[in-house]
């Protein structure tokens, strides 16, 4: 069965849609390539010969956690991060069966179904996981975790001295598995920066003196996808990649190699095509006023779909770049067709992706709303269809 066969017309608790094949029966919808996440999973796999984890937080990066895991697994990544119980839950629900870790804060009360669902979680305090041994005495069961160590990120971890102390007193405990210690690179994506550096030398030398006590965990990781390419001493056991699974740049510092591809592509359909008059204000505030008679399009896309409301927009439509002339609305935005004067109602325009020999990317739309391609991706809404190809 192709991967994309399992997601069509299915609607999952966690509230993404996952829609069938036929884009004519949307105005606007998003086509991701799951050969190219799978693809990607398998260069990192061949970089670093090293075990996978695909980060499939924040739905998968707007790509959809689901097909996005199925993919990455099918690519072969071993393990899925997430960043929240919730997340872990639902791709257990969908079937997805290796292992699953939530790299996040995980509620004490959440611990009995990560038990139930053998969802692995991170550990980084005394008293909380004195709570999470509390919750897995009461239900019976060995919660399975990874120690999150802090070197330099400045945010979720334990202090590298304290580490051997917790250890040891977890290490009487039956109730709680600690298979994994792991941190996070706060400058990986700056490759000349000796940041990264520092941060791998205080975490390597509480390695080497867990080593000594017999206390280390048996799974060191701590890559992430800028990592990947700028830091192989970062690799350990396993990497963390996630926006590279994605086909996207880590950084502008980081370029990914022509052997990875983006996954997404954002399309709409022309809804509207109109001759204007001169002196016709175009949207909100009339911050647009036309100068001649104009041909102006409407696209059913606004910022309700996450495309940002700000100056300078552009999208392509039969190959060529056209302006987004106005204020973008909610819902919509419009167009200034003039040099394509066959486009008609019913044209495919990408917002984010590639029309003929054209291609607006992902880092093109984060230059162009102060932001990062991170943001662009995460903040595609989910009331868009996503449309599976494989």
């Amino acid at each position: 069965m192709r991967i994309s066969d399992a997601f069509n017309l299915i609607r999952e608790e966690s509230g993404f849609i996952l829609l069938a094949m036929d884009k004519d029966t949307y105005s606007t919808w998003l086509e991701i390539d799951l050969t190219a996440i799978k693809d990607n999973v398998a260069q990192i796999k061949r970089r670093t010969n090293r075990a996978v984890m695909a980060v499939i937080k924040a739905n998968g990066y707007g790509h959809g956690a689901i097909p996005a895991a199925q993919a990455a697994v099918s690519g072969g990544a071993g393990w899925c991060g997430v960043a929240r119980i919730e997340e872990a839950l639902a791709l257990r629900s969908a079937g997805i069966e290796g292992d699953i870790i939530v790299l996040g804060f995980t509620p004490p009360a959440k611990i009995p179904q990560a038990i139930e669902q053998h969802i692995h979680v991170a550990i980084f305090d005394t008293e909380l996981t004195k709570s999470y041994l509390d919750c897995a005495k009461s239900n019976g069961g060995r919660l399975k975790t990874h120690l999150k160590v802090e070197t330099g990120m400045g945010r979720l971890g334990m202090l590298p001295e304290e580490v051997p102390g917790f250890l040891k007193w977890l290490s009487k405990s039956e109730c709680i598995e600690v298979s994994g210690i792991f941190t996070h690179l706060a400058r990986a994506d700056e490759p000349n920066a000796d940041a990264t550096k520092l941060q791998l030398k205080h975490f390597n030398a509480l390695l080497s003196k867990l080593d000594s006590a017999g206390l280390k965990p048996k799974l060191v990781h701590a890559a992430n996808s800028a990592a990947v390419f700028n830091f192989p001493e970062a690799y350990y056991d396993m990497v963390r990649p996630g926006i590279a699974i994605y086909g996207l740049q880590p950084s502008p510092e980081t370029h990914l190699g022509n052997e990875f591809r983006p996954a997404l592509t954002w399309k709409a359909h022309i809804t509207s095509v109109r001759m204007t008059p001169p002196g016709r204000g175009i949207s909100y505030g009339s911050v647009y006023v036309t100068s001649t008679e104009e041909r102006i399009g409407v696209i059913p896309i606004g910022y309700g779909d996450g495309f940002r409301r700000v100056h300078d927009q552009k999208v392509l439509v039969r190959g060529k770049v056209v302006d987004v002339v106005g204020r973008v609305c909610m819902d919509q935005c419009m167009l200034q067709l003039d040099q394509v004067p066959d486009a008609k109602v019913g044209d495919e325009v990408v917002l984010l992706g590639k029309q003929g020999n054209e291609v607006i990317s992902a880092e093109d739309l984060a230059a162009r709303w102060g932001t990062l391609n991170y943001e662009v991706v995460c903040g595609l809404a989910d009331r868009l269809p996503r449309i599976y190809i494989d």
